[in-house]
């Protein structure tokens, strides 16, 4: 009779080297929220709701705040970024933006965590518009006090 022989040989899987790695994250502030997705090896592209951030963000300050964690860590050109962004306006999907695009960064190369963290960009900006109270016009607005 033939012996049944086991083998102890580990498969193991390999991951192709053509094979994209994307690294996603979420950033928050005031009412929106960005979904960010990071490709390495990329030639600097920046999509933001299927448009370019030039014609995303019209002003250069907007298109500052979302550069800025590429700017710190020296990382311009080296990612692809495509952003789905909803909710509030440009100064908050601007720092929506920000905030994931920091958050992949880290996810993607975690030595630059110190550089990000220094600068505030992981911190999620809690603040958002206080309640109206009643009898008042906003939050503080009193309506006009008449004495006579």
């Amino acid at each position: 009779m033939a012996e049944e022989v086991k083998s102890t040989k580990k498969v193991t899987k390999k991951i192709p080297a053509n094979k994209n790695v994307e690294y996603t994250a979420t950033g928050r502030r005031k009412n929106s929220i960005a979904r960010v997705r990071l490709t390495p090896n990329g030639k600097g592209n920046f999509v933001i709701n299927k448009k370019n951030i030039e014609e995303y963000f019209n002003l250069g300050v907007y298109r500052l705040v979302a550069n800025q964690p590429f700017e710190i860590t020296g990382t311009m050109g080296k990612y692809d970024v495509v952003v789905n962004v909803n909710g509030g306006g440009l100064s908050g999907q601007a720092g929506a933006i920000r905030h994931g695009v920091a958050r992949a960064l880290v996810k993607a190369d975690e030595s630059l965590k110190s550089e990000i963290k220094k600068a505030g960009f992981l911190t999620r900006d809690a603040r958002i518009k206080e309640r109206k109270k009643y009898g008042l016009k906003k939050a503080r607005k009193a309506p006009q006090f008449r004495k006579r």
